[in-house]
């Protein structure tokens, strides 16, 4: 049996053309256009890259993009008065203050600075608190989980009673994605590094995330037959053959794997593109809100 390729690239594409759509609409009713301000603090070169790639997204999907930046020697005072700043700004809709930030500055906090109605990253604490409360709905969620869900809603997965299994709980993929999966109804267990017998685990999972950043950690053995399998991983490997001594793979060995699962995203093209696109998805909600 050879897995269902579940194709986030193509996905995502489909998500920022509803999204680029809704935004022409507005701007032929007379409303506002959308707008997000990135924050970036330090010269990280990951981060550097993501926030360039967020940009290029949002100007194609007709959003308003603004690029803030701060040194890394900047205070805690100085990034909390620029999202402040930016939460007075009515031309801001959305706030994304690029994680991580520098040793030294206070995470939460800032963070929970950012206005609700403009927390289009999901991470503000009331709208995690909102998304851990039964019956509860977040103004927005964590981008990552929200386009894990898109990818498993298209491959056709059903999560009313089946049994998920997010592996990593971090505060950005694997705890947001295991309410998720709450919230629809499928019974949960997450598991991480200190779990005894995680192949075990594993096994038992109709749905299963990984999350845990560990290059090609989820072998056959460890996957039940049919079972969907979203990889969130995204980790650098040595290879020689390539020109840049390097390749991309996930959290799954993805070649050993596609031969059991019933459905499987590949790394890259899988998980990585829906990042961006349910952060445009956010902004739009957030000046949708904002004309309330």
């Amino acid at each position: 049996m050879t897995a269902q390729l579940i194709d986030g690239t193509a996905i995502a594409a489909a998500v920022r053309a509803e999204v680029a759509a809704a935004v022409a609409a507005r701007a032929a009713a007379g409303k506002s256009q959308p707008g997000l301000a990135t924050v970036l603090v330090g010269e990280d070169a990951a981060s550097q890259t993501y926030v360039r790639s967020k940009r290029k997204a949002s100007a194609e999907a007709g959003i308003a993009s603004v690029a803030h930046e701060l040194p890394a020697s900047a205070t805690q005072r100085e990034v909390e008065a620029l999202v402040a700043q930016l939460n007075a700004d009515p031309r801001v809709h959305g706030i994304l203050v690029q994680l991580p930030l520098p040793g030294g500055l206070d995470e939460e906090k800032v963070l929970a600075a950012i206005s609700l109605e403009k927390d289009v990253d999901g991470f503000h604490p009331i709208n995690i608190g909102r998304l851990a409360m039964k019956g509860r709905q977040p103004l927005f969620v964590p981008c990552t989980p929200a386009g894990c869900m898109v990818l498993l809603e298209a491959a056709g997965a059903t999560f009313k009673g089946a049994h998920a299994v997010v592996l990593g709980r971090s505060n950005i993929v694997g705890l947001p994605a295991a309410l998720l999966l709450l919230h629809r109804d499928a019974t949960l267990t997450v598991c991480h590094s200190r779990s005894h017998d995680l192949p075990a685990i594993c096994r038992t999972a109709d749905i299963l995330i990984a999350a845990v950043g560990r290059p090609e950690m989820v072998k056959a053995d460890w996957v039940k037959p049919g079972a969907f399998v979203i990889d969130v991983g995204i980790n650098r490997v040595p290879d020689a053959t390539r020109k840049s001594g390097s390749r991309l793979v996930g959290d799954v060995a993805f070649d050993e794997v596609k031969e059991v699962a019933g459905a499987l995203t590949p790394v890259p093209g899988g998980v990585g593109p829906m990042t961006i696109a349910m952060l445009l998805r956010n902004t739009l909600r957030a000046a949708e809100i904002a004309d309330r």
